[in-house]
């Protein structure tokens, strides 16, 4: 939370001389300050804190802070205005106005101060009208240089607006505009807005995909977790990359107008996203796709994952996920490609290529409307290097088993839910392997790693033996 300071009151000696027994030891100018300072400074004695003052204001509303800061009156003793103003300067640092937040905890000051009365005193420095930045974002097995400028706190009540361009290693190119609002001064609860055009090549399926479009997003927290509520209207052009691109691929390329409703819901008890060695994460979402929305793409997707985290022995944790999707195309229309589903990779199924696990055409991976995938890991320290500081925090080894399989199943047809999922257990590929993690910061890894496919279809792409990956998610 940051560090609280409280401030030992300045003891006047002339006061001190001037004390009777008589007086009112409860509150007044009589009261000793020897004995407020005892009394005070003790954690579990009762306090009320009388004033709470602001300094640093110029663009902020203030109505924003006091939201925030009107919880310190609840109080009742030392501890808990200690605890609570750590509170308060997390909440306040959290909204991302400020480039700095202290609290200063004193004895009320005056001349019918309380003996047990706090002000307490919340200075902060405004974020500059404009910043810039550069620096690197890493995608599951993708990196990318990001220029981008930023108005933190626009309009005075937490508003933030945000341009980045991108150019990433796989020859993707982007830049967006977004404007982000908190709902009701509560940065739990955000509206954003933004405007997007990218690109990419896909060279597992040898096509090239650009973007452009608006997406409108609410995030709304509740007791079990985080809900996103989404709109996004995306104008793609698909096009081919080369003269060897197949049929399969080649009667998908063109322009295709999407307008979709998405609904995501996360649940992430996790103490870490990179080393997590307890909890849980558990994500579904459902979107639909139609024309009675504004597009000519129609179809209704959904997913789910979840991820299960448990410490076996001291600095051993196994982890499991898995994962799984199915779509349907509507009003008897066909799925495009950059709506389907891909598996296969280091971050996904190890021990194949990119997106080479599933149906191919011809050599280009075409994806399926239904997939499962599933991963068990045994995470270990490095035995001459066991962490507890170092490079043994930064570095883990892992011995892993991966599953899934990725296929059509025609949903149109009169098949029990149980022929369904005949489908997708037969046929599935498994690989197992070992190797090194390292964690790149709080927000992605990079994985070296030594696979054994043991199952594959001839039409897979399998990658064997050696194989790296850097990523935020992995399975």
């Amino acid at each position: 939370m940051g560090t609280v300071y409280a401030k030992e009151p300045v003891i006047n000696e002339d006061a001190m001389s001037n004390t009777t027994d008589s007086e009112d030891p409860t509150e007044g100018p009589g009261t000793s300050p020897e004995s407020r300072i005892q009394h005070i400074f003790h954690g579990d004695i009762k306090v009320k804190v009388e004033r709470v003052h602001i300094e640093g204001l110029g663009r902020t509303k203030e109505d924003v802070i006091l939201k925030h800061v009107s919880q310190l009156f609840k109080a009742e003793t030392f501890k808990d205005v200690i605890f609570t103003s750590g509170v308060v300067k997390q909440e306040l640092e959290e909204l991302d106005m400020f480039q700095g937040v202290g609290v200063l905890i004193d004895t009320s000051k005056g001349p019918k101060a309380r003996q047990d009365g706090l002000d307490v005193t919340v200075i902060v420095k405004e974020s500059r009208r404009i910043t810039g930045n550069a620096h690197t974002s890493v995608g599951n097995n993708e990196g990318s240089l990001v220029l981008g400028a930023k108005c933190p706190n626009l309009l005075g009540r937490g508003e933030h607006l945000t341009a980045e361009y991108s150019r990433g290693t796989r020859h993707s190119v982007g830049y967006n505009a977004t404007f982000t609002t908190p709902l009701q001064g509560d940065i739990g609860k955000r509206f954003t807005a933004t405007v997007f055009r990218t690109s990419g090549d896909f060279l597992s399926s040898s096509y090239k995909e650009i973007d452009h479009g608006t997406l409108l997003e609410v995030m709304l927290p509740s007791f079990l977790g985080q809900h996103s509520f989404k709109w996004e209207g995306n104008w793609r052009d698909i096009s081919c990359l080369s003269r060897t691109a197949s049929f399969a691929v080649r009667e998908m390329a063109g322009h295709s107008l999407k307008s979709s409703i998405k609904h995501v819901f996360t649940r992430d008890t996790r103490n870490e996203r990179i080393y997590p060695t307890k909890g849980y994460l558990l994500q579904i979402s459902q979107e639909l796709a139609g024309n009675r929305l504004g597009g000519d793409v129609q179809f209704l997707k959904g997913e789910a994952e979840i991820q299960l985290n448990r410490k076996l022995l001291k600095d051993c944790v196994v982890s499991c996920s898995l994962q799984a999707g199915l779509m349907k195309p509507l009003n008897y229309t066909e799925t495009l490609i950059n709506d389907r589903f891909f598996i296969g990779g280091p971050t996904s199924v190890r021990g194949f290529n990119f997106r080479g696990l599933g149906p191919h055409a011809d050599g280009d991976a075409v994806g399926g409307e239904a997939y499962w995938a599933a991963g068990l890991h045994l995470f270990t320290p490095l035995p001459f290097m066991p962490g507890r500081g170092g490079l043994g925090d930064l570095i883990r080894t892992h011995v892993f088993v991966n599953a899934g399989n990725l296929c059509n199943l025609n949903l149109a047809e009169e098949q029990t839910v149980h022929q369904h999922l005949e489908r997708l257990r037969d046929n599935f590929r498994w690989s197992y392997g070992a190797g090194i993690i390292l964690r790149l910061g709080r927000i992605a890894r990079f994985e070296l790693n030594y696979v054994i496919p043991k199952t594959a279809l001839h039409s897979d792409s399998i990658n064997a033996g050696l194989q790296f990956g850097v990523g935020v998610s992995f399975l």
